[in-house]
């Protein structure tokens, strides 16, 4: 039996297909894009047994080619950019493409797991997995949400297969070289700190609570593992937020990311203060483009997935960013 991972050569589809392969299972079918061919060295150090393009693989999934063969769907792949205004090809990418992954998964009796997005909250200050608290403010978020709309359908329905949603908060770490403009800040600092020596933020980066943006940053180790759990409990279904359970500012990640960078070179660590005032961390506008569609202030609440049985602590964006700022001294 076959385990598939769609988006298998993004950020997350990646890291799930590598800490799949840490268990031993090599039996995985990759299914990606490869139009923006860079994304394949995601896969280099990574054991599968076929890759698909996804047009191929959903033709072949309609035809029936394997039927019987898979045990279970990671369902990653999407379009996330959340500038993306065609709404047409969210909509088919997005929505229309899970919506026949699903039908096929409950034909099947075939374990679905697949990724949702905090998108799906937009403007909310409330972020507990109930419609009431639900408004997308992009495209991109509506395609998530509309699609969620049909999995409670489904699971009212009392399925007796797994469906599993996980709305993504701000997923950071390795693995995301690809994404250009939509990659982490913490990349984006980690690159500007390298080539500047200093990073630049958005006015407003100091915190929620003096008028600024402060946001759910989620490790993609965390991530992965979650993933993993809800694997190995197939008698588990429903949609669950998956963030650390914290808001921290942006602030926060400049200042892990220039301190991961400074402890690699043998300096010491240096306080936001000091930054600021050494020129190391300066702001400038925020973009026209992005005033009112951006969630200024995300912090997913973790009450349904710990209910569930996950209890393993998630990383903190001073934890995580360290281990990331390791990572891409030594891969990027």
């Amino acid at each position: 039996m076959y385990t598939v991972v769609t988006g298998a050569a993004g950020l997350i589809g990646s890291n799930i297909v590598k800490a799949l392969n840490e268990r031993g299972v090599t039996k995985i079918i990759a299914v990606d894009n490869l139009t923006k061919a860079a994304k394949f060295k995601n896969l280099i150090d990574c054991e599968i047994a076929d890759y698909i393009d996804k047009h191929d693989f959903i033709e072949r999934i309609q035809a029936g080619h394997f039927d019987g063969e898979i045990e279970a769907i990671f369902h990653e792949g999407a379009c996330s950019d959340t500038m993306e205004t065609d709404g047409r090809y969210m909509m088919e990418n997005n929505y229309r493409y899970s919506c026949i992954l699903l039908d096929w998964c409950q034909d099947q009796d075939v374990q679905f797991l697949y990724a949702s997005s905090a998108a799906t909250y937009g403007a909310s200050s409330v972020f507990k997995e109930e419609r009431q608290y639900e408004g997308p403010l992009n495209v991109y978020g509506y395609s998530k949400f509309l699609f969620d709309q049909v999995v409670r359908q489904r699971l009212a329905q009392n399925p007796s297969s797994q469906i599993v949603g996980f709305r993504y908060f701000n997923v950071y770490g390795p693995r995301e070289t690809h994404k250009g403009r939509m990659a982490s800040v913490a990349f984006h600092n980690f690159n500007q700190f390298r080539a500047d020596g200093k990073v630049k933020l958005f006015e407003g980066s100091h915190g929620y609570e003096n008028g600024g943006q402060m946001r759910d940053f989620v490790f993609v180790g965390d991530v992965a593992k979650v993933n993993l759990f809800f694997l190995d409990h197939p008698e588990k279904s429903g949609i669950f937020n998956l963030g650390s359970g914290r808001a921290q500012s942006f602030n926060d990640v400049a200042v892990a990311t220039v301190n991961g960078c400074r402890q690699a070179a043998g300096e010491a660590p240096l306080t936001l203060e000091q930054l600021r005032a050494q020129g190391l961390l300066e702001y400038i506008a925020f973009p026209e483009a992005l005033k009112g569609k951006y969630q200024a202030y995300t912090q997913g609440d973790l009450t349904r997935l710990r209910a569930a049985g996950y209890a393993a602590p998630m990383a903190t964006v001073e934890e995580g960013v360290a281990q990331y700022v390791e990572w891409l001294q030594h891969n990027v």
